[in-house]
């Protein structure tokens, strides 16, 4: 019986987009199972919380076999070993991403070269998504419907209906 490979999502996901759910589900093709490990992140000072990210993955991943949301603080490659996985999975939108993910995958291979970070771009109709847009949509009380997983819509709508 062939070992499985499960492959490791990680990121802010300040909230998750149809981007997001893009790639998680690209991987979930080609991998036997995703991890979504979302990232505490207080040096990028989120606008959801840790635990209302999470949530927000959670509902709007409810429909995909074979995907598990955890949360994170420490080093990615540290997690990947913890998780016994040896594949990061990143997403590029443009020319602008693939310079800091580059950057951050050779430094995780610094660390690990046992670490395979594997990149995977979002269909055209989700390239220009991004989470600091839908952030500043909402911000600006705007319609971000278009932007997110339809399930996510009526939690972002309301700052009150988190039940966490």
């Amino acid at each position: 019986m062939r070992e499985k490979k499960i492959a490791l999502y990680p990121g802010t996901f300040d909230p998750i987009t149809l981007g997001h759910i893009d790639i998680i589900e690209r991987a979930g093709k080609i991998f036997d199972g995703v991890i979504v490990a979302v990232a505490k992140s207080n040096t990028k000072k989120p606008m959801f919380s840790l635990e209302q990210r999470k949530k927000l993955i959670e509902v709007a991943t409810q429909r995909f076999e074979d995907v598990k949301i955890i949360q994170f603080d420490n080093l990615l490659v540290d997690l990947a070993n913890k998780l016994d996985t040896k594949i990061i999975i990143r997403g590029l939108r443009a020319v602008s991403d693939f310079e800091y993910e580059l950057q951050m995958g050779y430094a995780n291979a610094s660390l690990d070269a046992n670490i395979e970070t594997i990149y995977l771009m979002p269909n055209l109709q989700n390239a220009f998504i991004s989470s600091s847009v839908v952030r500043a949509i909402l911000y600006h009380g705007g319609d971000v419907s278009h932007l997110v997983p339809k399930e996510t819509v009526p939690i972002l709508r309301g700052n009150d209906v988190f039940d966490i």
